[in-house]
């Protein structure tokens, strides 16, 4: 059995992160298996949302954590990395001149993507094969600066849309009621003829509440919440100031202030569907990284024996 290892790194706008997976190569069909997730909260999108720059400090802190990233990967002897950067390096005004930078210091390419190429990157993590071809299901990513949805219906994706509107711009004020409304517009217009619908939920904090449900808790095989649950999960942890989330709670600094947006969103984009259940693989654009760049070595590897 042959063992491959690739990596992938995400620079979103509230942390980046290193994803490093082992892909097993059988008979069948490859597996995969991680190895190592570091993340670092770097919080990009802060200042771009406000100033629309990101500042030097977080350009050399962005830096540094490719650096680290960099001696972590030769330790696991990764063959590949694919590198990606999303909303708030979209939005900052310097942008392409930090990916220049990171390019000559690192060596390492990055690419800044479009909203709709992330729920591209996302999808391609094969998410038709959790889904029952009889449902409709609207994939909801939220991020720190965006939050990407997709609507399946028989196992195809219908309508892809990024709004910019994330926990850390919610955080920073920059969302207006009139960008709430358009997004309940949209989601109620595309999923008027889809009943029922069901979520597909993906992004850190979406991950973190599925991880405080009671369905987690007791290792059950299906991954979902019910709306119900999810509301419960919120309102104990909005009872708990800040400060003592990251004891109770467990969670990080950086966790324990956005998981407030993102659940006030989940809930809020679960009513406007009618959609009564959220599914939670627990995989994000570093998994869809990860699998793009394993389709792209094995195409190289097939165009090398011809």
């Amino acid at each position: 059995m042959e063992v491959k290892r690739l990596a992938a790194i995400d620079i979103g706008s509230n942390a980046m992160r290193l994803l490093i997976m082992n892909i097993f190569e059988t008979n069948h069909q490859p597996v995969f298996k991680k190895a190592s997730l570091v993340r670092v909260p770097v919080r990009l999108g802060q200042e771009v949302f406000t100033k629309g720059l990101i500042p030097e400090e977080k350009v050399q802190t962005l830096i540094t954590a490719i650096k680290s990233y960099q001696y972590l990967m030769m330790a696991f002897n990764v063959i590949q990395v694919k590198a990606c950067a999303t909303s708030a390096m979209r939005e900052a005004e310097n942008g392409r001149e930090i990916v220049r930078r990171i390019k000559e210091e690192t060596g390492i390419e990055v690419e800044i993507i479009s909203g709709r190429k992330e729920a591209d990157v996302i999808y391609s993590n094969h998410i038709e094969n959790l889904l029952d071809q009889q449902n409709s299901y609207l994939y909801v990513d939220v991020g720190g600066g965006s939050t990407e949805m997709t609507l399946y219906t028989k196992g195809e994706p219908m309508i892809s849309r990024s709004f910019k509107i994330g926990t850390v711009r919610v955080l920073e004020g920059m969302v207006t009621e009139k960008m709430w409304k358009s997004l309940k517009k949209w989601i109620k217009k595309i999923t008027a003829d889809h009943k029922p619908v069901y979520l597909i939920g993906s992004g850190g904090n979406i991950n973190r509440l599925m991880k405080m449900s009671p369905v987690n808790r007791k290792k059950s095989a299906t991954p979902s919440m019910s709306r119900e649950q999810v509301q419960t999960i919120y309102k104990n942890i909005l009872a708990v100031p800040f400060e003592q989330r990251i004891s109770k709670f467990d969670m990080n600094p950086d966790r324990a202030d956005v998981i407030i947006p993102a659940s006030e969103m989940l809930i809020s984009i679960m009513k406007w569907s009618g959609a009564k259940r959220v599914y939670v693989p627990q995989f994000g654009l570093a998994d869809g990284l990860v699998r793009e760049l394993y389709e792209e070595h094995k195409a190289e590897e097939l165009v090398g024996q011809d």
